[in-house]
């Protein structure tokens, strides 16, 4: 199995490579999701340490249990080789219907066939009111690559 475009990344290819994860992440399938990483492939999410697609998916599925309306923008910050650096954000809310935005930077390294291996998250969350939001579900296609703002 492969997922191109594949390492070493041009500026084009890593931001192709951003724009799929984030397409992908807005689907909300877990399974779906898992298919881009190896079979063995090693997280860190927050706290929380994974490894392998079956861990990957049991994580997905808890997560999006609980942040509803999950909506997600993720941006190219650097890259090398086989290795990109994004930042992100998203919104999603609580079953109580507290509204969060996440902010998050994410480190990631890729085999020769484009499955990632290793992902790092670093995530902070911010309770923000329904009147803040500002990402309503996947991102148009018009809109991207467009940066968005810091806070």
């Amino acid at each position: 199995m492969s997922r191109p475009p594949f390492p070493p990344f041009t500026e084009e290819t890593a931001r192709q490579k951003v724009q799929a994860a984030e397409d992908a992440w807005n689907t909300r399938d877990p399974e779906r999701v898992a298919l881009v990483y190896t079979e063995d492939s090693v997280w860190r999410n927050r706290d929380e340490f994974l490894t392998g697609r079956a861990e990957i998916v049991a994580f997905l599925r808890r997560k999006w249990a609980k942040e509803l309306d999950y909506a997600l923008r993720k941006e190219l910050w650097s890259f090398n080789g086989n290795r990109i650096a994004v930042r992100f954000q998203y919104e999603s809310h609580d079953p109580q219907g507290q509204w969060w935005r996440s902010y998050g930077n994410e480190l990631w390294e890729f085999d020769q066939d484009g499955l990632m291996r290793r992902r790092e998250a670093s995530i902070n969350d911010v309770a923000i009111e329904l009147a803040e939001r500002r990402i309503f579900g996947p991102r148009p296609a018009a809109e991207h690559g467009v940066t968005f703002p810091l806070r």
